[in-house]
C-alpha cells in the first residue's frame, strides 16, 4: 500500500512538473510588435551581415595603422646565437695560394639598428651597432670583433619609389573603407526594408485570406438557409462552395508563406524564432522633396567612389612611373660612417677603435631585352588610359543613377496618395458589395469582382509604402547623406571602441 501511495504520487509530481515546464515554455514566446524602424535597428545592432561589415573595417583600420608604423623608427636586434661549426674551410695564405684547414669554432653575433625610412625620397638611414665573437676550439682563443657605433643610409636613384605612391593612396584606401562601412551599415538597412516589407506583404495577404474565408464561410450559411427556402440555385450555390474551397486553399498557402517569410525576416535581424511578431504598417512617411544638385553634392562628398576614383588615377600613373623606372637604368647609393676594433676581451672592443668609412654605387644597365622594356612602358600607358575612360564613363553613370532616383522619389508622393485613396474606395466597395449578396441584390459573380479589387487596392497601396520606403533608404545609400534630418550619415564601429 505504501509503495503504491509512493508511485501515485509520483506520477502526479510527474503530471505537475510537465504542466509546469510546458506553462514555462508557452510564456517564453512573446508576441511583439515591430515598426520598420525596430527591424532596421535590430539589424544594424545584431544581423550577422553587420558583424561581417564591422570585422572587415577593423581589418582596414589595423592595415591602416601597420601602413603608418612603417614611417616611424623602426629598432631591431639581430643575430646568431649561436653559430656553431666543424668543417674543412678554404683559408688563403699569406703567399696568396689557399689551402683547406679544419676549423672547430663557435661564433655569436649581434646587430642592434634603429632605421627610418624618408618615403619623398625612397631612402633609408640607419644608426647601429654590431659585435662579433669567435670562439676556437682548435687554438683554444677567443677573438672579439665589432663596430661600436656607425651611421648610413642607402638611396635608390632612378628607381621607382614605392613609399612615395603608398603615401598618396593608402589615406584613400583607408578613407573608401571607413565610408564603404557607412555605406554597409545603410545597406543592412535596405536589406531589412525588403525583407521588412515581403513579411508585410505576405502578413497583409494571409489576414485578407483569414478575412475572405470568414466571409465565405458567412456566405455558404446565410446560401443554404436560401437553398432550403428556394430562393437560390443550384449553380449559385456550388460557386459559393467553391468560393470557401479557395479561400481555404489560399489561407494555407498564404500560412506558409508567412512562416517562410517569419524565419527569413527573424534570421537577419537575429531574433529568436521562437518569438511571435507582427509587423506595423509604416505610414508615417515623411514625404518632402529633395533637390538634386545638393544629393549630387552629397554623393560626391560622402560616397567611396569620391576617394575610389581618385585613387585609381593615381595608381594608374603609378603603374605607368614603375614600368618606366624598373625598365631603364638603376642605381642604388649606399654608404656608412662610424668606427671599428678587434681584440681579445670585449671591452677592448670599445677601446681606441678606428674610422670606419663606407661608400658603394651599384649600377644596373640593361643593354639588350628585346623589345621588353618598351613593351613594358606601352602596356603601362595603354592601361593608364584605360582607367581614365573606365573612371569617367563610370561617374558619368554613377551621377545619372542618383538624379534618377531622387527624380523618381521625388514623384512618389502622388503615387501613394492616390493608391491610398484606391484602398480606402476599394474597401467601401466590397463592404457594400458584401451587404448586397447577403441580402441577395448581387450575384457571386459581381462580390468576386469586388473582392478582387479590394485585394488589389490592397495590395497596390502596400506596394507603393514599400517603393517609398526602399526609394529612402536607397537614396541614404547613393549619398551617406540624411535628407529628413539634413545631415551627414556616420556610424561607429563598436569592435573598435577599446582600440
Amino acid at each position: 500500500m505504501r509503495r503504491r501511495f509512493i508511485q501515485t504520487g509520483l506520477i502526479q509530481f510527474i503530471f505537475l512538473l510537465f504542466f509546469v515546464t510546458s506553462s514555462i515554455a508557452q510564456d517564453t514566446i512573446r508576441n511583439v510588435k515591430l515598426t520598420l524602424k525596430d527591424v532596421i535597428d535590430l539589424a544594424i545592432e545584431q544581423s550577422p551581415s553587420m558583424k561581417y561589415y564591422q570585422n572587415h573595417n577593423v581589418n582596414y583600420y589595423w592595415r591602416w595603422k601597420n601602413f603608418k608604423a612603417n614611417f616611424r623608427p623602426q629598432l631591431g636586434l639581430s643575430g646568431d646565437l649561436p653559430d656553431y661549426r666543424i668543417t674543412n674551410e678554404p683559408v688563403q695564405q699569406p703567399d696568396g695560394s689557399i689551402e683547406f684547414r679544419q676549423i672547430s669554432q663557435l661564433r655569436t653575433t649581434a646587430d642592434l639598428a634603429l632605421t627610418q625610412r624618408i618615403p619623398q625620397t625612397g631612402t633609408t638611414i640607419y644608426g647601429a651597432s654590431s659585435l662579433y665573437r669567435v670562439e676556437d676550439y682548435n687554438n683554444n682563443n677567443i677573438e672579439w670583433s665589432g663596430s661600436p657605433f656607425y651611421i648610413g643610409f642607402v638611396q635608390p636613384l632612378f628607381a621607382y619609389n614605392y613609399w612615395k605612391w603608398a603615401r598618396k593612396t593608402e589615406p584613400l584606401v583607408y578613407e573608401e573603407s571607413q565610408k564603404f562601412y557607412v555605406e554597409s551599415v545603410e545597406r543592412v538597412s535596405l536589406n531589412s526594408v525588403r525583407r521588412f516589407f515581403n513579411y508585410l506583404r505576405i502578413q497583409t495577404n494571409y489576414k485578407l485570406a483569414a478575412n475572405n474565408l470568414k466571409n465565405s464561410e458567412d456566405n455558404l450559411r446565410i446560401a443554404e438557409v436560401k437553398r432550403d427556402l428556394g430562393q437560390i440555385s443550384e449553380n449559385d450555390f456550388s460557386r459559393i462552395q467553391l468560393s470557401v474551397l479557395n479561400a481555404t486553399k489560399a489561407l494555407n498557402k498564404s500560412s506558409m508563406d508567412l512562416k517562410n517569410a517569419d524565419f527569413e525576416l527573424k534570421s537577419y535581424i537575429g531574433m529568436d524564432q521562437n518569438t511571435d511578431i507582427e509587423l506595423v504598417i509604416p505610414l508615417e512617411m515623411a514625404l518632402f522633396y529633395i533637390n538634386p544638385e545638393k544629393a549630387l553634392k552629397q554623393t560626391l562628398n560622402n560616397r567611396k567612389e569620391g576617394p575610389e576614383f581618385k585613387r585609381r588615377l593615381i595608381e594608374a600613373d603609378r603603374d605607368l612611373v614603375r614600368a618606366k623606372r624598373n625598365t631603364g637604368l638603376s642605381t642604388t647609393l649606399s654608404g656608412s660612417y662610424g668606427t671599428t676594433n678587434n681584440a681579445s676581451s670585449l671591452t677592448g672592443v670599445y677601446e681606441e677603435p678606428e674610422n670606419q668609412q663606407k661608400l658603394k654605387l651599384s649600377v644596373n644597365i640593361p643593354i639588350l631585352d628585346w623589345g621588353k622594356s618598351a613593351s613594358a612602358v606601352k602596356l603601362a600607358e595603354s592601361k593608364r588610359e584605360l582607367v581614365l575612360y573606365d573612371v569617367e564613363r563610370e561617374k558619368l553613370d554613377f551621377e545619372r543613377e542618383v538624379v534618377v532616383q531622387v527624380e523618381q522619389f521625388n514623384l512618389l508622393k502622388a503615387q501613394i496618395e492616390t493608391a491610398n485613396e484606391a484602398d480606402k474606395v476599394a474597401e467601401n466597395g466590397y463592404q457594400i458589395a458584401l451587404k448586397k449578396f447577403q441580402n441577395g441584390e448581387i450575384s457571386i459573380t459581381d462580390l468576386n469582382i469586388s473582392l478582387s479589387e479590394r485585394e488589389k487596392a490592397k495590395r497596390d497601396y502596400i506596394a507603393s509604402i514599400e517603393d517609398y520606403w526602399e526609394s529612402y533608404y536607397y537614396i541614404r545609400i547613393l549619398t551617406l547623406y540624411d535628407f529628413e534630418w539634413d545631415l551627414k550619415i556616420s556610424y561607429s564601429n563598436p569592435n573598435l571602441s577599446l582600440n
